[in-house]
């Protein structure tokens, strides 16, 4: 019998602007999969933000119901993956872009798409953490498994006031490392500074230099969440060894770099990938995330809205001036 709901909905005028609304929906209107999941908590990304504003480079097709990030209770699953009331996190694959998405109470997905909640993390626990979490936590994993670091070379952070960027230094200060958080809000040292930062700096010391084809050496490992320049410069500027991981392009999609960085100081760049990575290595650092990297300042990390406090946030974040996780309550 289908089942009534809440949703954000996004939806496209005739004159191609786009408009928010909060509306009930029906279960029976859902696409198709083993999986209906009703939604106790989700989390605002960047690209949730891009498709709630008609970015056709992530969802093309409207009406839509957008968040790549949901958490909550499986109410019914055709093909016995999970059993009835069993805690779930989806996130990523194409949940929140073309698939109707954790922005609304309910979510009907492929069973494969979900993976049961970690003993050590609440349902509301993991939407702080969010997409932004595991990409985090699959950087800082390739940096603890991958990488030789001296307890002298420190590791730098770009972006790090950002989703991704705040997480990983939360992560990295945890794991032991000393930690260099590169942003431009020099407003916002003292919160990096509470996540476990040892050391801020402005985004354009990193780059200092940057036109020349390799810098001295500065980082024992990098988690980039920017791409241009920064990255380029970060990459000539690691250690001997290092490992550089990039997982954004905000500053820009292009790499203008040479290969000195690679063979004459072995400087390994790796590439994170969030939205189809593979279940083992997704399982695994959801549970270093419920575990060895469960940060305490999780509470202070976020502000918590309902559906009703999206627009605001939306825009907000689309102006850069988001300053913690959103986290957003579908129990409202």
């Amino acid at each position: 019998m289908p089942i009534s709901f809440k949703a954000l909905q996004v939806t496209q005028r005739e004159d191609k602007r786009f408009e928010r609304h909060i509306i009930k929906r029906s279960t029976a209107e859902l696409p198709a999969g083993e999986l209906l999941v009703q939604v106790h908590y989700s989390s605002l990304n960047y690209k949730d933000a891009l498709s709630a504003t008609g970015n056709p480079g992530v969802t093309r097709n409207f009406p839509h119901t957008p968040g790549i990030d949901a958490a909550g209770e499986v109410l019914e699953c055709s093909n016995g993956a999970f059993e009835p009331g069993a805690k779930v996190i989806v996130t990523s694959h194409d949940l929140g872009m073309e698939t109707d998405g954790g922005f609304g109470q309910m979510i009907r997905v492929p069973s494969a798409w979900a993976l049961p909640l970690p003993e050590g993390l609440s349902l509301k626990e993991s939407m702080i953490f969010g997409t932004a979490g595991l990409t985090a936590a699959l950087s800082v994993r390739e940096i603890i498994e991958s990488s030789r670091i001296s307890g002298q070379e420190p590791v730098l952070v770009t972006g790090a006031t950002g989703g991704v960027g705040s997480i990983a230094v939360g992560l990295l200060a945890r794991a032991g490392f000393k930690v260099t958080a590169a942003t431009g809000k020099p407003n916002e040292a003292q919160y990096l500074e509470y996540l476990g930062a040892h050391e801020i700096i402005d985004r354009a010391s990193v780059t200092q230099g940057s036109e020349r084809p390799m810098l001295k050496p500065r980082w024992g490992a990098v988690v980039d969440c920017v791409g241009g320049e920064i990255l380029s410069a970060a990459i000539k500027a690691t250690h001997y060894d290092g490992v550089v991981t990039c997982c954004g392009l905000v500053g820009s999609p292009e790499l203008d770099l040479n290969v000195f960085p690679f063979i004459l100081r072995g400087v390994r760049l790796v590439g994170i990938d969030s939205a189809e990575c593979p279940m083992q290595r997704r399982r695994q650092a959801w549970h270093y995330l419920a575990g060895a990297g469960k940060l305490d300042q999780l509470p202070q990390m976020h502000e918590e809205v309902g559906l009703d406090g999206l627009d605001t946030r939306i825009a907000a974040m689309l102006k850069g001036r988001l300053k913690r996780r959103v986290l957003v309550d579908l129990r409202r």
